[in-house]
């Protein structure tokens, strides 16, 4: 809190010192840009499989832009996350130890993060070159991440228990539009297979844990959109990138490369919004992966399960916007939304690993939507969520959520 009031303190000095020399603000503040948006939920459960579980309260997340103009052509982004209420967590690998130890240290609950900052430059509409850490754009739950954006109380379930969600790596990026159709290419730091599991697939290979990434094996990404009449889009994405270098020690010989390929469409007609996603993904040699990671020191703190070699997961949703039928302001709308989702993360197995029935799920859920334009989201949903065991097998749930945005 200290270091907060300090930053505002220093800030207003900075514009009052501007003011008096200039009569107005300081050129590095008229070139910034901030914006950003909030989330706050609460959940209630009636789970089979856990009948114990409380209700839950969480300040999930503040995500803030702030971006600099440079020059016409020349533009810096960067994102700071604040989860759950904020946090200080770090791991790093000391290989001077005898056996090589991983070393932690949680001062609370939470997470602050530097998500991503990149310098862009405009070559023309149909060229983007974007160079630093940046977001890898996979699915609608990337894209479609601000509360407005989305119907559901949190983003898309099928996405985010299979792939990093919120997925970030360094690299170098082109992107642009021709006519309608816009595209994204990208060569990224990799993912670390030490951090897949059986019920999240991939997802904790996603080097957040570290204070540094590895990145001995670089990843590829590809994305073309078709933009054909207003916000609507319908799209592909292909990754692909080997994990086997950037585990944090040399104890895998096999290549383990990860592919995944996505079809997404999101189509907006009058009062009715559909979108759709599906999502499937390989993991070559995933039973050698699983063999090497049983093996992983307990300080690394991963789960140490048996890893697919493939996954699958689509989404399929529709909201109309009931408030045209009795008003015809344009500040209101209220929607009244239906989503099915199925995902498993253990779709496909090889070799030792055997396929687990409870990481098969399929998530039916209904609510309504109330946006407040601009900038406030309020949410009310009920979920139905079956897993692929003989029985025990329902988590019920209902959420609220309330989501606002600015810039």
């Amino acid at each position: 809190m200290k270091h907060s009031i300090f930053t505002v303190l220093i800030l207003i000095s900075h514009v009052s010192a501007g003011s008096a020399q200039s009569g107005g603000l300081p050129d590095w503040l008229k070139h910034m840009t901030l914006k950003g948006y909030g989330t706050v939920t609460y959940s209630s459960f009636d789970w089979q499989t856990d009948s114990e579980k409380r209700d839950q309260a969480d300040l999930e997340k503040l995500v803030l832009y702030p971006g600099w103009q440079l020059t016409e052509n020349l533009s810096v982004l960067a994102e700071i996350e604040f989860e759950h209420g904020g946090t200080g967590s770090t791991m790093e690998f000391d290989k001077l130890e005898e056996f090589g130890e991983f070393e932690q240290e949680i001062e609370k609950g939470g997470e602050v993060v530097l998500e991503q900052l990149n310098i862009r430059y405009w070559f023309s509409p149909e060229l983007i070159l974007t160079a630093g850490w940046m977001k890898i754009p996979v699915g609608l739950a990337s894209t479609h991440d601000e509360p407005h954006e989305y119907f559901t109380v949190s983003p898309s379930e099928s996405e985010s228990a299979l792939i990093p969600v919120n997925w970030y790596e360094g690299g170098v990026g082109i992107s642009g539009r021709y006519g309608f159709l816009s595209y994204t290419g990208m060569i990224v730091t990799g993912l670390d297979g030490t951090g897949f599991s059986s019920a999240n697939w991939i997802r904790g290979g996603y080097q957040k844990r570290f204070e540094t990434v590895t990145a001995e094996n670089p990843a590829f990404f590809l994305r073309l959109d078709a933009l054909l009449t207003g916000e609507s889009v319908t799209g592909i994405s292909v990754y692909r990138g080997n994990t086997t270098g950037n585990r944090p020690k040399p104890d895998l010989k096999t290549d383990a490369v990860v592919t995944l390929t996505e079809f997404h469409t999101s189509q907006e007609w009058e009062n009715w919004i559909f979108r759709g996603m599906v999502l499937y993904g390989t993991l070559s040699h995933a039973d050698l992966v699983t063999k090497a990671n049983k093996n992983l020191s307990n300080n690394l703190n991963v789960k140490r399960t048996p890893v697919a070699s493939a996954a699958l997961s689509w989404s399929a949703e529709a909201g109309y916007n009931l408030l045209p039928l009795f008003s015809r302001t344009e500040a209101h709308q209220l929607f009244l939304f239906g989503k099915t989702e199925f995902y498993d993360s253990m779709y496909e197995v090889t070799g030792i690993v055997s396929d687990n029935p409870r990481f098969e799920r399929t998530t039916h859920t209904a609510g309504v939507h109330y946006l407040y334009l601009p900038g406030i989201s309020l949410k009310a949903q009920y979920s139905d969520r079956t897993l692929g065991l003989s029985s025990l097998n329902r988590e019920k749930t209902v959420s609220l959520g309330l989501g606002f945005e600015f810039e």
